[in-house]
């Protein structure tokens, strides 16, 4: 599989590699336990999350797996916002974006999608897109929709599947 190419900025973010330096900003980014409530789980500590960029920065060990992850750095003031991330697997890019509580209702997540599907679908010889999203989580669900995905009536672990199909 190619190497990772890196989604343009855009008009307020930019969009940065993740590395294991990012897990302390990212910790405080993602600290509010109210981002866990459609994903589950609890804030991971400094400490987890640099173990998990450590490994995400690492890349998959299957060769035929792609693990894009990108910070979002605002722009304005040079804080990290959220993370955008895609998990390319033969013709399939499965997406996911979050963006920390203070920073939610501004678009960043709209806007760090839509450059993620574009570049994946530019570089990668994709047939489909999907991302994954509560059906109560209804601004994820905007951003799926401003991204170019439409939700299907398939639900995998008590989410919605959402699809843009690029190639037949």
């Amino acid at each position: 599989m190619s190497q990772p190419t890196h989604p343009p900025a855009t008009p307020r973010l930019d969009l940065l590699p993740l590395r294991p330096e990012h897990a302390d900003e990212m910790a405080r980014v993602l600290s509010d336990p109210a981002l866990h409530t459609f994903i589950g789980g609890a804030p991971d500590t400094p400490g987890a999350l640099r173990a998990r960029y450590e490994r995400l920065a690492a890349g998959s060990p299957d060769p035929g797996v792609l693990w894009l992850n990108w910070v979002l750095r605002e722009r304005a003031t040079g804080s990290l916002v959220g993370t955008v991330q895609a998990t390319v697997t033969g013709g399939t890019a499965e997406v996911a974006w979050v963006v920390g509580t203070p920073w939610q209702g501004r678009g960043y997540a709209v806007e760090a999608a839509r450059s993620l599907v574009r570049q994946l679908v530019r570089t990668y010889p994709l047939t489909t897109v999907v991302a994954h999203v509560h059906p109560a989580h209804h601004a994820s669900a905007a951003v799926a929709a401003a991204a170019g995905l439409t939700a299907t009536d398939e639900i995998q672990d008590g989410e919605t599947r959402w699809k843009l199909t690029v190639r037949t």
